[in-house]
């Protein structure tokens, strides 16, 4: 039987996937309007889910040597860096500004896997200096981004301009209301 004490952090750790998923989600959307084939798409929600976990794993190895090294001011550092990519996700999608979408091959894909995917290196980071799970955590994170990018590339394919940047805005809300919890815990 599954306890209440592996429920929630499971739980926030899945909320916080789909929050560094949106970005993938948005952003896909945009590529998807580009008319891609199913093989493109499935190619690049694997790359990108791969990158969902390699960037959040190197942040919690990095963020984790850091906890043990200056304790609570790295939690709090965590927390602020949770609150200003979450900030930073909000304004930017309130920008009305056209995304220039990379084509999806080549050196360009890889460009794209890696800038949609740097957002969570910081939030590894900050989840490294929590204490958080991480295998659960890069397995939720390369999972739901995995899914989220096809369902963007999917959606992009078919409706072209009507959700926008509001997937953007709510993962940004998410982030930030985790760096406050992280911020303010003892």
């Amino acid at each position: 039987m599954i306890s209440a004490t592996f429920i929630g952090p499971v739980f926030a750790l899945l909320m916080m996937a789909v929050a560094v998923g949106m970005d993938a989600f948005s952003v896909s959307m945009g590529m998807g309007m580009i008319g891609l084939r199913l093989r493109q798409i499935i190619h690049i929600g694997f790359l990108i889910g791969t990158f969902h976990v390699i960037m959040p794993l190197t942040g919690m190895i990095i963020g984790h040597i850091l906890s043990e090294h200056f304790g609570w001011v790295a939690q709090r550092a965590g927390g602020i860096l949770l609150l200003i990519l979450g900030a930073q996700m909000v304004l930017s999608s309130l920008r009305d500004q056209e995304k220039h979408v990379l084509q999806p091959a080549g050196i360009g894909m890889l460009v794209f896997a890696v800038s949609v995917s740097l957002d969570s290196f910081s939030v590894g980071l900050s989840l490294g200096i929590f204490g958080a799970r991480v295998l659960i955590t890069v397995v939720l994170f390369g999972l739901v981004t995995t899914v989220m990018t096809w369902c963007g590339l999917l959606v992009g394919r078919k409706f072209q301009h009507v959700f926008g940047s509001y997937s953007e805005a709510l993962g940004g809300c998410i982030l930030f209301a985790f760096g406050i919890k992280l911020f303010l815990y003892k």
